[in-house]
This record gives C-alpha cells, structure tokens and sequence, in this order.
C-alpha cells in the first residue's frame, strides 16, 4: 500500500466532525493503488451537497459522500485520485437513523467513497456484492463492525 496525502476541506464548522488524523487514516486504509496518490476530502452542509448532486447526479437534496475522480487530460500524470465531497448533516442524521456511532458511520463514508475513486461501484447487484465484502473488510480492519447489519436488521423488522 503506497502513501497517500489527504486535504481536508471544511466547508462548515460543526461538532462532531471527526480529526483530520481520523480521515487519513481512513483514506489510506482504503487506498489501494500501488502508487502514491492524493485526495481531497471536502465536509460541507446540505446546502452544497444538494447543489453538487442535482448538478453532477440530477438528483435533488443533499447526499452522503459524492465521490469525483480525477480524469487527467492525455499525457498528463498528476497523482490526484480526486475528491470526496461527504455532507456532515447526513451523515449525522443517518448514524442515528442506522444506530451507529458517528465515527463508524464517517469512516464508513470515507472507505465507500475511496472505493468510488478507485473506480468500484455498487450499479448492479455483483458489483454491489464486490464493494460491500471490501468495504466490511477494510473497516473491520479499521476495528470498526459490519456497516450493512445495521441495515439489514433494520428492513427485516
């Protein structure tokens, strides 16, 4: 696992936003490509959420992480594997809402967004099979539990 550097971005001052240590940790947990890399992680209101998912998603309200990787033009080799844009509003709605912790469920925003960059994703449903099993390994390695029982227990009742 090669080094990678992370930006954070404070878009709103809020409690309950995790240490800047806390989101390198994550995002390099989750950074698998062999070269070094950087990303910028961006923490904004439901205001800035919603206007980037509506503008890049064309779908309306704020989101949890949006995940932009970064395309170089030909010939061009930056190391930037591109920006994750997580809404703090949501994030803390849904920690309560799924019965997590709020660090649990920010470093699981955190891992889920870095697979985005590196190109996973969750469309159809063996793709989603894919990214989940890799994203309850890497928090489980995080030392944090199985973000997606919550859930399922949650829809069974």
């Amino acid at each position: 696992m090669s080094e990678l550097t992370v930006d954070l971005q404070l878009a709103l001052e809020a409690p309950g936003i995790p240490a800047h240590a806390d989101f390198e940790r994550w995002a390099q947990a989750a950074w698998l490509g062999e070269d070094p890399s950087e990303v910028t992680i961006r923490i904004v209101a439901s205001d800035e959420s919603a206007g980037l998912n509506s503008q890049y998603r064309g779908k309306s309200g704020p989101t949890n992480v949006l995940s932009f990787p970064f395309d170089a033009p030909a010939g061009i080799t930056v190391p930037l594997a591109g920006d994750l844009i997580i809404c703090a509003p949501v994030v803390e709605k849904e920690a309560a809402e799924q019965q997590k912790t709020q660090e649990e469920h920010w470093a699981h925003m955190v891992v889920h967004g870095m697979l985005h960059l590196q190109g996973y994703d969750h469309i159809d449903d063996n793709d989603a099979e894919v990214m989940e099993a890799l994203e309850i390994r890497l928090l489980t390695q995080l030392g944090f539990s199985n973000p997606y029982e919550t859930e399922e227990t949650e829809t069974d009742s």
